[in-house]
């Protein structure tokens, strides 16, 4: 009898923790796996909950290198994805953790989500968080003159509009050529007609809808890009990604396209945390991209 209540103890506690588990956002749940993991130790929580728009209180963590080789890092602001509806920065912390590790200075900022603001909103606060880094990142040991962009899924369409429609910047008295370029992971870039209720809530009703979509700010000069896809995504189709790697092409820009064959729209991420990238070799993808712009 003994026994079998210590069982059920057993049972219970099990039972417990998974509903904990459970309990927390997606995101939060593959960062708890990925401190599980051994590896990634030379990354520390740099700076946490820098404030970087005081009038709407955001802001912006920031990892580092424990060991760093250098006092001015290469600098990587990730922008996180949900939909413009889910997501904060702390959830994220294993993208920080696995950025740092290979030597850069990674910042993960938060940003306002529907139903709070739909568009700009979401890439107005993008744009002063990537403005507070290129004014301040010195001072936190970054190198402003080696500054990448990077985001997932929605986040990889707000850093890709930073990127190529220069008024999102330019609002903050900045100019996009200052990146030094743009890894991008299942980005929407060409959504038009919103035919998704996530579409329909952030962009639905804005006046002129071609002015969301980053296929038609396409230009020579703009910063390199590195557009990647699982092809199991049916969330986000590969086509966006391969129809903005054409475009640039055809006008004359630097894009390079990756397709990770077996890998969805969620693995595509995962495979960045240290339990999951067996499914593909994104991290390192994204560190050799970063290497050929330096």
């Amino acid at each position: 009898m003994k026994w079998f209540i210590i069982i059920g103890l057993m049972l219970l506690a099990l039972a417990g923790f998974l509903w904990w588990f459970l309990s927390h956002p997606g995101p939060k749940q593959l960062d708890m796996a990925n401190n599980l993991v051994p590896g990634d130790s030379n990354a520390k929580l740099q700076v946490n909950g820098q404030v970087y728009d005081e009038t709407l209180g955001l802001g912006l963590n920031i990892w580092a290198p424990k060991a760093a080789q250098s006092d001015s890092l290469p600098v990587v602001l990730f922008v996180y994805g949900g939909g413009w509806r889910d997501g904060s920065k702390d959830q994220y912390a294993f993208a920080g953790r696995a950025l740092a590790s290979r030597g850069y200075l990674v910042v993960l900022p938060d940003y306002r989500l529907f139903p709070a603001v739909k568009f700009p909103g979401f890439l107005e606060d993008s744009a002063k968080a990537l403005a507070w880094v290129h004014d301040n990142i010195a001072s936190h040991g970054g190198d402003p003159d080696r500054i990448f962009i990077s985001g997932q899924s929605a986040g990889a369409y707000n850093v890709m509009m930073l990127a190529l429609d220069r008024q999102w910047l330019g609002r903050e008295g900045k100019s996009p050529d200052f990146i030094r370029g743009v890894a991008a992971l299942a980005g929407p870039y060409d959504f038009f007609p919103f035919d998704s209720e996530t579409t329909k809530q952030s962009f639905g009703d804005y006046h002129t809808p071609e002015m969301t979509q980053p296929v038609n700010f396409v230009r020579a000069d703009a910063p390199p890009l590195w557009l990647s896809t699982g092809m199991n995504d049916t969330q986000v189709r590969p086509r966006n990604s391969r129809i903005l790697y054409d475009k640039m092409l055809a006008a004359g820009g630097d894009a390079e396209y990756v397709e990770y064959a077996d890998v969805d729209h969620l693995e595509i991420m995962m495979a960045v945390a240290k339990p999951f990238r067996y499914k593909a070799p994104v991290l390192d993808d994204m560190i050799a991209f970063f290497e050929r712009q330096n």
